[in-house]
């Protein structure tokens, strides 16, 4: 009886009493205070349409969360290309191996891995995001050991994510605005064309405009055609009254030479591959080319200049909405809590393993 009772107090000691004064020794003497920095910020677009909510605020101000952008910013600040640029203003890796942090919290503390990926392993444990749904607020919190480390942290990390989206707006306005220069030049390099088309095509054949030379050729048609009858019915009547009137056979002279005349000009209108009628098809092919080119410069034009002034504001924000805090008080570790943590699990533990004992020794018995 008395060496199972000190059977149970021995376990009593290795479950709950010596895991218990170590987490008092620890928490009590040791680990080093946490001081957490807290900021809240939203990506908002000025582009599209908001919903309700605080969404509705923004909208009333002219504009509209991001959320796919707000994304972004979240996967930047946790990664690696940030920790590099903190490393390089703030010397994270000196910072969080001071001798004055405690052996289990500090940076390479149990280890001699001073190496990066170690390092970012590190600023995973150091740094907090956390977004809402509704509003689309992202929450960034960052923990040092002292108040002014994390609230500087927090503020740096601030300031990427900023660059960083203005880096997307200036891609963005650079993008927009190359992407229209070349649509312009584009419509430049096919307007030429087919006003050069056009200007050869004349040149070649002697032609300025087929319509409307065809309307002139018919209008002098329609003319000879009126003194041919004219010249005709006058014939007539001098050979109903005299036969051997000399003027009968310049009359008809003159008729034969204006037959001759009209048959010429309507060749020239619609005679044969050298007519205008002819010429017409192609020359309102290119005239059609022509000015369907010179719509697209216009339209390209119109775009450059919309890329512009879509160029000249920002189109992505990231606004504060609170700034980084500088605390007063160290959150964390709650050393009170992890005791009583570290000795409800012992007694669990104890509690377990004496079940499991006794039952072991009266299977034996």
């Amino acid at each position: 009886m008395v060496a199972r009772i000190k059977g149970i107090n021995k376990l009593f000691a290795a479950t709950v009493v010596v895991p218990t004064a170590l987490a008092m020794l620890y928490f009590g003497l040791i680990a080093s205070d946490i001081y957490i920095s807290e900021s809240r910020f939203v990506v908002r677009s000025p582009q599209k349409q908001a919903a309700t909510g605080i969404s509705a605020l923004l909208q009333g101000a002219g504009f509209s969360r991001s959320q796919d952008d707000t994304y972004t910013v979240h996967d930047f600040i946790m990664s690696r290309d940030a920790l590099q640029e903190l490393e390089k203003q703030s010397a994270l890796s000196k910072l969080f191996s001071d001798s004055k942090i405690d052996i289990f919290s500090r940076f390479t503390g149990l280890d001699a891995d001073h190496s990066f990926e170690n390092l970012y392993r590190y600023y995973q444990k150091r740094v907090d995001l956390e977004i809402d749904g509704v509003s689309s607020i992202t929450i960034l919190r960052t923990s040092a050991f002292s108040a002014a480390d994390s609230q500087k942290i927090n503020e740096v990390l601030l300031e990427l994510s900023e660059k960083l989206v203005n880096q997307l707006n200036e891609r963005g306005r650079q993008d927009m605005i190359r992407f229209a220069s070349m649509e312009v030049a584009t419509a430049e390099k096919n307007a030429k064309a087919a006003t050069l088309a056009v200007l050869a095509f004349r040149s070649q054949k002697s032609v300025f405009d087929p319509e409307r030379q065809s309307v002139l050729q018919l209008q002098l048609v329609s003319k000879m055609q009126d003194e041919y009858i004219s010249t005709k019915t006058q014939l007539a009547q001098i050979r109903a009254l005299a036969k051997e009137n000399p003027q009968i056979t310049a009359l008809q002279k003159k008729l034969d030479t204006l037959q001759s005349e009209i048959n010429s000009e309507t060749e020239k209108v619609a005679g044969g591959e050298k007519s205008l009628s002819s010429k017409s098809a192609e020359y309102e092919r290119l005239m059609l080319d022509r000015t369907f080119a010179d719509k697209q410069l216009a339209i390209a034009f119109a775009s450059l200049e919309q890329a512009r002034n879509d160029a000249q504001r920002k189109q992505l924000y990231l606004e504060r909405i609170v700034q980084p805090s500088t605390p007063d008080k160290a959150l964390e570790p709650k050393r009170s809590k992890a005791i009583i943590s570290v000795f409800a699990l012992g007694m669990l533990a104890w509690g377990i393993l004496s079940l499991l004992l006794a039952g072991i020794k009266e299977h034996h018995d």
